[in-house]
């Protein structure tokens, strides 16, 4: 909770000043006429309580789409390493190992590619460079060239790095080595690692979908708008009520300084909510709540570097300082 309130204090700070000025005027030079009827602000903020739950419900199914991508990936690399190595036990043990590598070098290029940044992505806004503080995107701690190395021949490196998509055309020599092996294998299993091959196709083009496509402006931005009117009024639609509420009583006359704190918390309530949609928007991007495809890739590579027998397994991606990525 006091992460999240940090992540907002900007707005915090904002609304504390947005209530104030209003209360002020209104109770030391008397400018009643601020006061608007709050039964219009009310209504306005139904409306826009519907407009931003629609608006957040939309981010969440591009969030939840995307982790399912990569639940998607997981499933369907596990199979792959299954299949290849029980469909080749004739083969080469470098050459199983080598279709395994391209599979880990794939994950690496997908990642990488996913984190690019954006035009409309929200991460190199204040709050979210201020947020970075508490964690590392290790996409931008290191580099595509030196992560492939490990995985990659020399010739296979010097070809992927020449490519625009790298991610797709790893994949290419993965279907092209498979046919190559053709003669180790039967139909159906010839059949069954192109299969394979066509879905990590699928969901690397349903990840870019995501990536590539932004949450439509003209939607998000009628519910910005709307947000922000709702919020410069709120101030202003509570100072009569709060007004009232001390007449006859002790508060009577001081009464009306309750609005600051109530009306910068309502207000911060729907200034939060869009926050979380806009942070759910752009699930790949690197965010503290994104999906953790780099924790995921190397889950990936542990479990099929175990299938081969491996023993010098790479560590797991662990929590750096507070948040997971």
């Amino acid at each position: 909770m006091l992460e999240f309130v940090y992540w907002t204090r900007r707005d915090v700070y904002k609304l504390l000043i947005l209530a104030t000025i209003p209360t002020v005027l209104y109770h030391f030079f008397d400018f009643t006429f601020l006061a608007l009827p709050w039964v219009p602000v009310g209504l306005m903020g139904t409306a826009v309580a519907f407009i931003v739950g629609f608006k957040n419900n939309a981010n969440y199914n591009r969030l939840w789409e995307a982790r399912q991508i990569y639940g998607g990936i997981v499933n369907n690399s596990r199979s792959f390493g299954v299949m290849v190595r029980d469909f080749l036990p004739t083969a080469s043990e470098q050459a199983i190992q080598q279709l395994f590598y391209r599979h880990f070098a794939w994950l690496t290029a997908l990642r990488f590619q996913l984190r690019e940044p954006r035009v409309w992505e929200t991460l190199d806004e204040p709050d979210g460079i201020d947020f970075q503080h508490w964690y590392t995107i290790p996409e931008r701690e290191s580099k595509l060239d030196v992560e492939l190395k490990s995985y990659l021949s020399v010739e296979d490196l010097a070809y992927v790095l020449k490519k625009k998509n790298r991610a797709t055309q790893l994949m290419a020599l993965q279907s092209k080595h498979i046919n190559a092996l053709g003669s180790e294998l039967n139909d159906f299993q010839l059949m069954q690692l192109q299969t394979a091959v066509t879905g990590f196709y699928d969901l690397q083009g349903r990840a870019e979908r995501i990536k590539n496509f932004p949450y439509p402006r003209n939607f998000s931005s009628v519910a910005t708008y709307l947000l922000y009117l709702f919020v410069l009024l709120v101030p202003f639609g509570l100072l009569k009520e709060f007004n009232a509420i001390g007449q006859g009583t002790f508060l009577e006359g001081y009464s009306v300084w309750f609005n600051i704190p109530f009306a910068t918390l309502l207000s911060w309530v729907f200034v939060a909510l869009e926050r979380v949609g806009e942070s759910s928007a752009n699930p790949f991007e690197g965010g503290a709540n994104d999906v953790p495809i780099t924790n995921i890739s190397r889950m990936i590579e542990i479990d099929m570097r175990d299938m081969l027998d491996e023993t010098d397994l790479p560590a797991p991606i662990t929590a750096v300082r507070n948040i997971l990525l």
